[in-house]
């Protein structure tokens, strides 16, 4: 199948959307080889944000240190700290389930976070293709599964969920920068089970990029049950650099972007490390452990990176376990007790119809030097003290 022809129908503003739409009711019905799901995906996904590669910052904001540009055309509002473009928050695409951050780069402007599927990279993973930039989300909402939710399904039987960008209730620029949006998390059936409004804030300096994430649930209609599940809540995949070094073979994207015939094993550049708040380090020992606060280093582009997640005392179920996974996978999880502890723990949770729910977190970006756990510490203190 001859799929190369078709990339330049996605550069026209005309036909982009009605084209995009065709192939992803194409890949949703099945009607390809899962080969062929991946490549077209990411021929689709790689024309489609193209324009998170370089984007422009507005001359308008140029003066602040914290500039937000929205970009209704292309459901995609950037982000700059400092004059560098830090990362995009895509929204209301079909194809996305979600609206997510994407990518997220280092005050040095290195990439941090993988590509697949959306903007391939070689050497990258084909796994998951539901794992992409940063997000917030669960596996088990009233049966209904929003974190496996794809283009290519995991299981044509379950039900999987969708999360929709609503509307922009506050964009600001400045000093520091302010997203603040509103969602919906609806069933298969469209039915509406929570209303979301989160609170992104972003600040930097010169070797630094934070992300304070405030995210507040309400059930505006029907009470929403959490099951205990492993699968969630606020995570990122990170690009190949940054995974834990494993001997276990993994399907990898040459040069050309065409994924390996099979399983190999290569560690090549390969340098990531987990260490949580209570000082234990290494994979698979910080997974699913409880933890206020996890740090992943390594180095991309000889550059050492540092990537720490904070988990608020005020969060349901704190300290949270974590999945922080030797594949790329790195997140907090508040819901996830029974898997974590091989059944020794379980917590479940149900969100009465009319009331709410808040959770806060924050990510912060180092680059240049690994931190000590002790300003780790500092900079945890200073994210609860604040929010």
């Amino acid at each position: 199948m001859q799929l190369t022809s078709h990339v330049p129908i996605l550069h026209s503003s005309g036909n982009k959307w009605c084209f995009k739409k065709f192939l992803g009711q194409l890949i949703l019905n099945n009607m390809f080889t899962d080969l062929t799901k991946i490549i077209i995906f990411s021929l689709i996904s790689l024309s489609m944000l193209s324009t998170c590669q370089n984007p422009k910052q507005d001359s308008n904001h140029q003066s602040d240190y914290v500039s937000l540009v929205k970009n209704d055309s292309l459901d995609q509002l950037d982000i700059f700290l400092d004059g560098k473009y830090f990362s995009s928050y895509l929204y209301a695409d079909s194809l996305l389930r979600k609206p997510v951050l994407f990518p997220l780069r280092t005050a040095s402007e290195k990439r941090i976070t993988r590509g697949f599927p959306f903007a391939t990279n070689a050497g990258e993973r084909t796994d998951h293709p539901h794992h992409y930039g940063l997000w917030f989300n669960h596996g088990d909402v009233n049966g209904i599964d929003f974190w496996n939710s794809a283009v290519i399904p995991k299981d044509p039987d379950a039900h999987y969920g969708r999360i929709n960008h609503v509307k922009f209730l506050k964009v600001e620029s400045g000093d520091t920068g302010t997203l603040e949006v509103e969602k919906q998390w609806r069933s298969d059936t469209d039915e509406l089970l929570l209303i979301e409004q989160t609170h992104y804030g972003f600040s930097g300096d010169a070797n630094m990029r934070r992300i304070t994430h405030l995210t507040t649930l309400s059930a505006p209609e029907v009470d929403v049950f959490f099951q205990d599940s492993k699968e969630g809540m606020f995570a990122m995949r990170v690009r190949r650099e940054l995974e834990v070094p494993s001997d276990d073979p993994a399907i990898l994207l040459n040069d050309n972007l065409v994924p390996s015939d099979s399983a190999i094993v290569d560690k090549t550049g390969v340098s990531g490390h987990f260490r949580n708040s209570n000082g234990l380090e290494g994979y698979p020992d910080v997974w699913g452990k409880r933890a206020k606060w996890m740090q992943l280093a390594g180095m991309v582009k000889e550059d050492s990176i540092s990537i720490c997640i904070f988990d608020h005392p005020e969060n349901l179920n704190h300290p949270p376990h974590w999945m922080a996974r030797d594949y790329g996978l790195y997140g907090v999880n508040s819901f996830g007790s029974n898997v974590y502890t091989e059944g020794k723990e379980q917590f479940n949770f149900t969100l009465k119809k009319g009331e709410s729910v808040t959770f806060k977190n924050q990510v912060v970006i180092i680059d240049g030097n690994y931190p000590t756990s002790a300003k780790i510490e500092s900079l945890y203190n200073a994210f609860i003290s604040n929010h």
